[in-house]
C-alpha cells in the first residue's frame, strides 16, 4: 500500500467512515468498478466521505455524481476542502450554485455549438451533407493506429487532430 492511500485512509478512518471503497485508477478514468459498486449502494442518509473531491470525480463528471447522491437521498462531504459538504445548508447552497453555473456552461456550449454547425453549413455547403462530413469522412483512414504510429502519436490523438482539421477547414473563409 503506497503512502498517499495509507493517509487517505487514516484520514477517512478518524473522519469515522465505516466503509471505505479503495480503488487505484484515477477520478479522471469513467472504468471504476469500485465507484460504480459505491453508486449503486447508496442509501438514504448516507453520507459519502472523500478525503478531496479529485478521489470522486473529474470535474466534467462531479456535479452528475452529486446529483446521483442526491436523488438517492444521500449526502456528500468533503474532508480537504469543507465547502464542498452537503449535510450543511451553506454546503447545499454552493452545491446548488455550482450546478447551475454548470447547467449555463452547458447551455452556451450547446448554442455556441449550434451557431458553429449553421456558419460552417453556410460556408461549406460542398463538404456537409445532412449534417454528417461525409465526403471528408470518407477519405479518413479507417485503422487509426497503423497511421499514427510513424508520428509517434496515439491513435486517439490522430483522431483529435484529424477532428480539428477537419473542423478548420469548414471554418476557414475561402
Amino acid at each position: 500500500m503506497d503512502q498517499k492511500l495509507e493517509l487517505q485512509l487514516k484520514v477517512l478512518k478518524k473522519a469515522g467512515c465505516q466503509k471505505i471503497f479503495r480503488e487505484k485508477v484515477s477520478g479522471f478514468n469513467r472504468q471504476r468498478p469500485e465507484f460504480q459498486r459505491l453508486l449503486d449502494q447508496i442509501r438514504p442518509g448516507d453520507v459519502i466521505v472523500v478525503w478531496k473531491l479529485d478521489r470522486l470525480a473529474a470535474p466534467r463528471d462531479l456535479l452528475n455524481t452529486m446529483e446521483t447522491i442526491n436523488e438517492v437521498g444521500g449526502k456528500f462531504q468533503s474532508i480537504s476542502e469543507p465547502w464542498a459538504n452537503t449535510t450543511t445548508q451553506a454546503g447545499k447552497m454552493i452545491m446548488t450554485v455550482f450546478a447551475g453555473i454548470a447547467e449555463f456552461e452547458r447551455d452556451l456550449i450547446r448554442e455556441r455549438t449550434g451557431a458553429g454547425r449553421v456558419a460552417a453549413k453556410q460556408r461549406a455547403p460542398a463538404l456537409v451533407a445532412q449534417g454528417n462530413l461525409v465526403p471528408i469522412r470518407q477519405r479518413l483512414p479507417r485503422n487509426y493506429s497503423r497511421k499514427a504510429r510513424p508520428y509517434e502519436i496515439s491513435q486517439g490523438r490522430l483522431k483529435y487532430i484529424m477532428r480539428r482539421f477537419i473542423a478548420w477547414l469548414l471554418l476557414r473563409d475561402f
